[in-house]
């Protein structure tokens, strides 16, 4: 899986992981389908950042989900 690309399926992965890794009680409110290609380099990016880290605190995952609700579609 090639996830420079912008896909789908590639966001639907990189949501699911986020969720995981964040250990979000609303995940079912961040889905891959609020995202399109214009936001996938910015998913990408936020992606990336959680997956380098191994602990989040409190305010690093507000922020994170601020930042995934800022790039929902309208």
């Amino acid at each position: 899986m090639d996830l420079n690309k912008p896909s789908p399926e590639n966001a639907e992965f990189m949501v699911e992981e986020i969720k995981k890794k964040l250990r979000v009680a609303t995940g079912a409110a961040i889905k891959a389908t609020h995202f399109n290609e214009e936001q996938f380099e910015e998913l990408k990016d936020i992606y990336d950042m959680v997956m380098s880290k191994d602990r989040f605190s409190i305010s690093e995952i507000e922020a994170i989900v601020s930042e995934l609700g800022k790039l929902r579609k309208t």
